[in-house]
């Protein structure tokens, strides 16, 4: 049977660190519009920073469409299941903001996570404020074994210059503007600082 809770807690808060992927979930206020669903995984990029904020770490892609819908209305659901252990899905449903590479609080957050989280291709720290905080039943959930994250996307940006990374961004069709035409990343790309 599935709870709410007012905070994330130890135990949520334990779980939650725990787990090697979750997923985001946002969506634009058109009705029309493209729901977003994408999964984030790669070790030290999610931050518990107090009982109702969370933050991670965005990186480049062939979209962003995240970051567009949170520009327009902030509406955000951050999820993560157990696929070892105890059958348990995790939910909250909240307000988020993307903190980009010139907002002065970069900084700041980008201390929340791990140095070696950090890396080629971060174009922004997504903030999440809790509204609501649920968990249910993973009884449908299967097992699954991780065995390491994968190194493909640190490993090609990597191999760019920030300069090069601003122009990869500049040149995909649904970065700088979202599938559906919402404003996405700011163009261009500020530098890190």
């Amino acid at each position: 049977m599935g709870k709410s809770y007012e905070r994330i807690d130890g135990r949520l808060r334990s779980f939650i660190e725990a787990q090697p992927i979750f997923f985001t979930a946002t969506a634009p206020l058109a009705g029309d519009g493209h729901v977003n669903l994408s999964p984030k995984g790669r070790a030290g990029t999610l931050a518990v920073l107090d009982e109702l904020t969370l933050a991670y770490l965005d990186f480049g892609g062939s979209h962003a469409e995240t970051i567009a819908h949170l520009r327009e209305n902030g509406r955000i659901t951050l999820m993560w299941c157990a696929f070892t252990g105890p059958p348990t899905v995790v939910r909250v449903h909240g307000r988020g903001e993307p903190v980009f590479r010139d907002d002065p609080r970069f900084g700041e957050l980008l201390g929340h996570f791990a140095p070696e989280a950090d890396g080629s291709g971060l174009r922004a720290i997504v903030l999440v404020r809790a509204e609501r905080i649920s968990d249910s039943c993973g009884f449908a959930v299967p097992y699954l074994e991780y065995r390491e994250d994968r190194s493909l996307l640190r490993d090609y940006f990597d191999r760019k210059t920030d300069e090069e990374f601003a122009e990869y961004c500049a040149r995909k069709e649904y970065v700088g503007a979202s599938v559906d035409g919402l404003p996405g990343l700011p163009l261009p790309l500020p530098p890190r600082p």
